[in-house]
């Protein structure tokens, strides 16, 4: 039996659509990091937050946007800002009843592109 892929599990695109509207309500409420995105355009970021969760949890979508080194340098994004996305995301994943398991994978995913976006 195949096991199902993190973006499978998560519902694939439709239900990560819901987890990324989520983790935007709760960025942009977000006092740490909400002024980060001040100047965004928010379907934009969506689309872009989308379309890189769908391809990097083993979706068929593929991610159009700049790797995260580029999107990310001069940004000076310290320790602070890193743990509140993450806390933001576990936010996200908690209210669309992600399991533990989805949980603990999507947080070894974000750390490891910590080196790539944290103090660039």
């Amino acid at each position: 039996m195949e096991a199902l892929s993190l973006y499978e599990r998560l519902g694939k695109r439709a239900g990560i659509e819901k987890i990324v509207e989520d983790i935007w309500k709760n960025h942009t409420s977000n006092p740490v990091i909400k002024n980060r995105y001040a100047a965004s355009d928010p379907e934009n970021v969506k689309r872009l937050v989308t379309e890189m969760c769908c391809a990097g949890f083993g979706g068929p979508e593929q991610y159009t946007g700049k790797d995260m080194i580029s999107s990310h340098k001069g940004m000076n994004i310290n320790e602070a800002e890193f743990v509140a996305v993450c806390d933001d995301v576990l936010k996200a994943l908690d209210t669309n009843n992600a399991g533990k398991r989805e949980k603990d994978e999507v947080l070894c995913i974000l750390y490891s592109l910590k080196n790539e976006v944290v103090h660039l």
